[in-house]
């Protein structure tokens, strides 16, 4: 997998003469609140089209491609995800029928709660999670859906410290079990540095760091 931006400026939010993300692996975005972050997020998911320059996944034009089919490959993580109303079960496979994917069995079912730690049955109302549970179901349903690459913008900003630690290490294993990208948008440089092979650096719309981080034993 490989993202190639080139000269790519958006609006008065990106100015990015080139940058090239590849994986499997995880890169961490970092850099202050109105950086550009998410704006970089949505531009490799064909959510957002730069004003001028190109973005490439694989070396095609984002242009040239099928935004759908892009979006089942590269599947975006927002920092409020969308919970439909009825059951945990029945957003979990909301998300794979909108992908166009098989139902998967209870057991799948209860093996994407169990990544994401959301310890509730799958006949649980959504009505009946806080904030938080909320956030790791839609990881669950994320998880099902094992895209090639995974676009999370801070994906742990609801949970408390010790559920961030759970989410962010499920994640980790999550992706690295099955050689997905990770592309991740935090704020804090301590998760960047524990979880990133690549950490790239924002500031004002630029890239201003990009630097490759030892392996982990």
């Amino acid at each position: 997998m490989n993202f190639t931006l080139e000269n790519i400026k958006y609006k008065e939010i990106l100015d990015i003469p080139y940058l090239a993300l590849t994986g499997p692996g995880v890169t961490c975005i970092v850099g202050e609140s109105g950086s550009g972050k998410t704006t970089l997020l949505k531009l490799l998911n064909n959510l957002i089209s730069p004003d001028q320059g190109q973005v490439s996944y694989n070396e095609v034009n984002l242009e040239e491609l099928d935004p759908v089919q892009l979006r089942r490959q590269v599947v975006m993580f927002p920092q409020s995800p969308s919970i439909f109303p009825g059951s945990i079960q029945d957003n979990l496979q909301l998300g794979l029928e909108f992908a166009g994917k098989p139902l998967p069995s209870v057991t799948e079912l209860n093996h994407a709660l169990d990544l994401a730690n959301l310890e509730k049955p799958l006949d649980a109302g959504v009505e009946e999670l806080s904030g938080g549970e909320q956030q790791r179901l839609a990881l669950a349903r994320l998880f099902l859906l094992e895209p090639e690459v995974l676009l999370l913008d801070e994906p742990s900003s609801a949970l408390d410290d010790t559920t961030e630690v759970l989410v962010l290490n499920s994640i980790n294993n999550f992706a690295q079990s099955r050689e997905i990208t990770l592309i991740m948008v935090t704020h804090s440089k301590a998760v960047a540095n524990k979880y990133a092979e690549t950490i790239i650096t924002i500031h004002n719309g630029r890239v201003i760091g990009n630097q490759e981080v030892a392996v982990r034993g």
